[in-house]
C-alpha cells in the first residue's frame, strides 16, 4: 500500500497535465499509446518471430532440389514477398499515427486558442489571468502532438530499414543456379 503514496505526486503530475492540455491532449495519448503498441509489437516480431520465419523459408527453399527452373524463380520470389510483407505488417499504419498526433496538436491549438477569443470577447479586455486556462490549452497538445511524431519518425524510420534489410537478406540467401 505505501507503493501507491510513492507514486501519487507523479500520477497528480500527470493528471495536472491532461487537464492543463484539454480534451484534444487526451486523444493524442491514445492516439500516441497506440502508435507505441504497434511499435512494440514490431520490435518484438523482429526479435522472435522474424527470425522463425526466416528459418521455415530457408528449409523450405533448401528441401527442393531445383533452384534453375522458371517454377523455382517464380517460388522465389513468392518467398521473399511474404517475409517483406510479415516485416511490412503494421508500418502503415505506425505512419498514419505519426502524421495524425502533429494536426491532432494543432487541433488542440485551434480549440485554445477559440477558448482565449472567447475569454477575450466575454471579459472585453486582454486579463491575462482569465485568458490563461486557453493559452496552456494551445501550447500543450501542440508539444504533446510533435513529441510524440518525433518518437514515432525515428522508430518508424528505424522498423523501415529493419524491414528493408531483412527484405534484401533473404533474398540474398536464397540462391538461384542459372541453367
Amino acid at each position: 500500500m505505501d507503493v501507491i503514496y510513492y507514486y501519487l505526486p507523479f500520477l497528480e503530475t500527470i493528471r495536472d497535465f491532461f487537464e492543463l492540455g484539454g480534451p484534444v491532449l487526451n486523444v493524442i495519448a491514445v492516439v500516441t499509446l497506440f502508435m507505441w503498441m504497434l511499435i512494440i509489437e514490431r520490435l518484438i516480431y523482429f526479435r522472435t518471430g522474424h527470425r522463425t520465419m526466416i528459418r521455415k523459408a530457408h528449409n523450405y527453399w533448401d528441401e527442393r532440389g531445383d533452384y534453375s527452373s522458371w517454377q523455382a524463380h517464380q517460388i522465389r520470389d513468392r518467398i521473399i514477398s511474404q517475409v517483406s510483407a510479415n516485416a511490412e505488417r503494421n508500418m502503415a499504419l505506425i505512419k498514419t499515427c505519426v502524421a495524425l498526433c502533429p494536426l491532432l496538436g494543432l487541433l488542440g491549438t485551434v480549440t485554445g486558442m477559440i477558448e482565449v477569443f472567447e475569454v477575450m470577447a466575454i471579459s472585453g479586455s486582454g486579463n491575462p489571468r482569465s485568458m490563461a486556462s486557453g493559452v496552456s490549452k494551445a501550447t500543450v497538445p501542440t508539444m504533446a502532438g510533435m513529441v510524440a511524431a518525433l518518437s514515432g519518425v525515428a522508430m518508424s524510420a528505424f522498423l523501415e530499414n529493419r524491414a528493408r534489410r531483412e527484405r534484401e537478406f533473404i533474398a540474398d540467401e536464397l540462391i538461384i543456379e542459372h541453367g
